[in-house]
């Protein structure tokens, strides 16, 4: 058995014991007590993975988020984007506090999760890259995907041989394109090869892109806005944020929260930052975001958010958990063990809101 299988055998077994304990919350509570604020992260719903999506683990099935925001809605108290905004202290949420958000603005949030949501009184925000908005091109992770499912790895690494003269590195997994590759090169770099890798794979960005009809419309987009949910910031093409130049912070933050402001009417208070990474959140991203208008910065590390927890460093668990011992065990323990983790392990200055520079 594989160690990814083997991994998974044991977190469906700690889950299915630690839901067994009656007084369960009060169990996991031994591992922390300082958990605020619980944050979750949903992207695609879909029944299957298709060719966009498959190797990225972002689909769950409408059935599973149906049970989610049901398990949320009955155990937790849902709160708004507000509420979080106005109380990051953490002393006037509500216990069991969450806040639900989705991310990349796939057409299925308007389809499944918003009617969802208004079912089971949930709020929510929804993290767009305008970009892909009206199906008007193809976000990286989605045409990277359907390139390799199409034509396999070969084609990646033909593309990194174009932009880097054949110096650049071997990779086999989209794991590593994803974890490795994108994280390292410019937003410049990242063009490049995307252009390659259309061209070299006969693919037209614009025309897939209408045909696959993956992401919200702008109709859609402002239908969202409301008392309820709240738009935000996801960068214009869904780029890591660690090696920003100046004019990268116009073309992808700015420009993004200007269009998003336009389309929905309201504004844009909040950002999410791809993929997740505190790596991606340096000094200089902090104090752009502030001095352009945004209030928070929600990253995907799945690690518990303490009391007076720095709203610019506020972490959710991305998943896609079919059970609810599953999403309770990803929500509850996990978090407070990789808090636990953390605290024991990370150097002083490296953990939260990056250290100004000297």
């Amino acid at each position: 058995m594989s160690s990814t299988r083997v991994r998974r055998a044991a977190m469906s077994l700690g889950a299915k014991a630690f839901w067994r304990i009656p007084a369960r919350f009060t169990a996991a509570r031994i591992l922390g007590r300082d958990y605020a604020l619980r944050c979750v992260v949903f992207h695609h719903i879909a029944e299957a993975p298709s060719p966009f999506t498959a190797g990225i683990s972002v689909s769950i099935t409408p059935r599973a988020l149906e049970a989610a925001l049901q398990f949320l809605s009955s155990r937790y108290v849902p709160v708004r984007l507000e509420d979080v905004l106005t109380n990051g202290e953490g002393r006037g949420l509500p216990d069991r506090a969450v806040l639900v958000t989705f991310d990349d603005a796939y057409a299925s949030v308007g389809e499944y999760a918003a009617p969802l949501c208004r079912r089971y009184h949930v709020p929510a925000a929804f993290f767009v890259n305008a970009a892909f908005v009206d199906n008007r091109r193809l976000a990286p992770d989605n045409l990277v995907c359907y390139a390799v499912s199409m034509l396999g790895m070969d084609i990646i690494n033909r593309a990194i041989g174009c932009v880097f003269d054949n110096r650049g590195p071997e990779l086999h997994t989209l794991a590593e394109l994803f974890g490795v590759f994108f994280p390292t090169i410019t937003l410049e770099q990242r063009t490049n090869f995307l252009d390659a890798l259309c061209r070299l794979s006969g693919i037209n960005e614009e025309s897939l892109a209408r045909d696959a009809n993956l992401y919200l419309t702008s109709r859609q987009l402002r239908d969202l806005s409301s008392p309820d949910f709240e738009i935000g910031n996801h960068t214009y093409t869904h780029t890591h944020c660690r090696s920003f130049s100046e004019q990268d912070f116009a073309s992808e933050i700015d420009r993004n929260k200007a269009e998003l402001e336009s389309m929905c009417g309201a504004r844009v208070r909040s950002f999410s930052q791809p993929y997740g990474s505190s790596r991606d959140v340096t000094r200089d991203v902090i104090d752009h975001l502030e001095r352009s208008g945004h209030q928070a910065v929600f990253l995907s590390e799945s690690v518990a958010n303490p009391r007076n927890a720095d709203l610019f460093h506020l972490d959710r668990v991305s998943t896609s958990a079919a059970s609810d011992d599953a999403l309770f065990f990803e929500l509850e323990v996990l978090p407070r063990i990789r808090a636990i983790r953390h605290k024991l392990f990370t150097p002083p200055g490296v953990a939260g809101r990056a250290p100004a520079a000297a």
